[in-house]
């Protein structure tokens, strides 16, 4: 059972050692569309035993199979061929998308075309990347640096981007040589069944990609796999901690994406209409359900009521609806139990004194989805749980500073550092202020996002980067070998 436009081959089976095969339960994971709250999907749910198939899999792929020992630019074609098979499906990725978390279906055209683009940039790394450097040694003739695979790797996803967070996973492991297991959210497996047939139809090596859908259970027996050479998860700072807890008691690698509570910061020459702007219509992406979100915004106090009006206005004029129509700007959250979670977080900004200016409640006119409006509370205390705690909804937090310096210091004051954004005219004055916030990522004028540059951040944001060239360095290993003389 699949949404409509979305055809899958075997969505009661899991992809291991190159065949789609039984599960060895007969659990299915059921998937529910948050616009009609009625089950769309359903396919195969892997428990422990199916978890250790695709890790024996995975790693005889590893130590006995091509794949690793493949030079680059082969792996590079192989994956060219990976990709076309993708575009012919992003119709398809993006009806997924829709179907699962009630994504905006004018968006997600756009947004999985792109996706699917940006991977022929990291398949390109089989060319561009130094996979060997030599150079002459003081106490030998020549020095050989090389990176190789760092081994089998479990790619774990989260719900709000399935297929970009997954893609780039699995494209960044398979170039580096090494094979990978693909365990994506529950709520969201549909676009890993798309690449595992992607991955079929290019003649992947077996075991070189597999999918195991699971709950939480079977997904940490994942982790605590001592086949597993490297984890690269995306998530919670909580699942995150967790996960890295695990790694570090066997000494697995990982990569880490989590949590973030971004500051944007407004200076005194941006106009308050354009700022506004901005901000009101940057927290309704995805409905607010993106890691990067700037969810915090920091502002002159002499400036902090005008601006709250103003983005009252831009909230105030959102279309909320049915994410398949092309007029909608705000669909569903993505399940129930987040909507739970953005109530309850709306009631702690009641509760905290902060002012609810617009927003707050279910829209009158949807009733039924898992939906909420677009919600501004001004004069929040920065040390308050809305604005220190990852909301993941269309909440925006606005606080107001004494000066410039107050505004660096708040937008610090957080254990959070993925994502921000200062709102001024002056390229300069973006630069000098993004040196001074400790986040990974710093965009002048509102949630920039390059996908071929590094990602990743501070603080309980995560460790390790994806992305650009430097995502690659995370699934390889350096080794080093010293010679008193030049190889062929």
């Amino acid at each position: 059972m699949t949404p409509q436009g979305v055809n899958i081959k075997h969505p009661d089976k899991l992809f291991i050692g190159g065949e789609w095969v039984q599960p060895h339960g007969t659990a299915q994971i059921e998937v529910v569309n948050p616009a009609s709250e009625e089950v769309i999907a359903r396919v195969a749910h892997a428990d422990n035993e199916d978890m250790d198939r695709a890790v024996a899999a995975a790693r005889a792929a590893f130590d006995n199979g091509p794949w690793p020992t493949t030079p680059p630019l082969e792996r590079q074609a192989k994956l060219m061929q990976m990709i076309d098979e993708l575009e012919k499906r992003v119709p398809e990725l993006a009806a997924a998308w829709t179907a699962q978390i009630g994504g905006l279906a004018s968006a997600a055209g756009p947004m999985h075309g792109g996706s699917v683009m940006g991977l022929r940039g990291i398949a390109s790394l089989g060319e561009r990347f130094q996979w060997e450097e030599r150079r002459p040694g003081m106490a030998v003739d020549t020095v050989c640096i090389l990176r190789e695979p760092v081994g089998v790797v479990a790619a774990i996803a989260p719900w709000n981007g399935p297929f970009p967070i997954m893609a780039n996973k699995v494209f960044y492991a398979l170039i580096a040589g090494c094979p990978v297991i693909m365990k994506p959210s529950p709520e969201t497996p549909l676009e890993a069944y798309i690449l595992a047939e992607a991955a079929e139809a290019a003649g992947l090596p077996p075991g070189t990609v597999n999918l195991v859908p699971s709950d939480r259970e079977a997904a940490d027996h994942l982790v605590h796999s001592t086949g597993i050479d490297k984890v690269t998860f995306t998530g919670s700072s909580a699942a995150g901690m967790h996960i890295a807890s695990v790694c570090g008691s066997k000494l697995t690698r990982c990569t880490l994406e989590l949590g973030g509570k971004s500051a944007a910061i407004i200076r005194d020459d941006f106009p308050i209409e354009a700022a506004a702007g901005i901000l009101g219509n940057t927290i309704t992406v995805m409905s607010g359900q993106v890691c990067a979100m700037l969810s915090r915004a920091i502002v002159p106090r002499a400036r902090h009521d005008e601006l709250a009006e103003a983005i009252a206005r831009v909230m105030q004029g959102v279309k909320i609806g049915h994410p398949e129509a092309a007029d909608t700007q705000l669909g569903p959250l993505a399940m129930k139990r987040q909507l739970d979670r953005v109530e309850m977080y709306i009631e702690a900004g009641r509760q905290s004194g902060a002012d609810l200016i617009t927003g707050g409640g279910r829209p009158a006119h949807m009733n039924k989805g898992y939906y909420i409006e677009p919600t501004l509370f001004a004069n929040v205390d920065n040390r308050s749980k809305i604005a220190q705690e990852e909301i993941f909804g269309p909440v925006l937090c606005l606080i107001p500073a004494e000066d410039e310096e107050d505004a660096i210091r708040i937008a610090n004051e957080s254990d959070f550092g993925l994502n921000g954004s200062v709102l001024t005219s002056d390229p300069q004055a973006a630069y000098d202020i993004a040196r001074r916030v400790r986040t990974g990522v710093v965009g002048q004028n509102g949630m920039r996002m390059e996908w071929t540059a590094p990602f990743g951040g501070y603080k309980k944001s995560g460790i390790g980067r994806e992305g650009g060239d430097e995502g690659v360095w995370a699934y390889t290993e350096t080794k080093t070998i010293l010679l008193d003389g030049a190889p062929a």
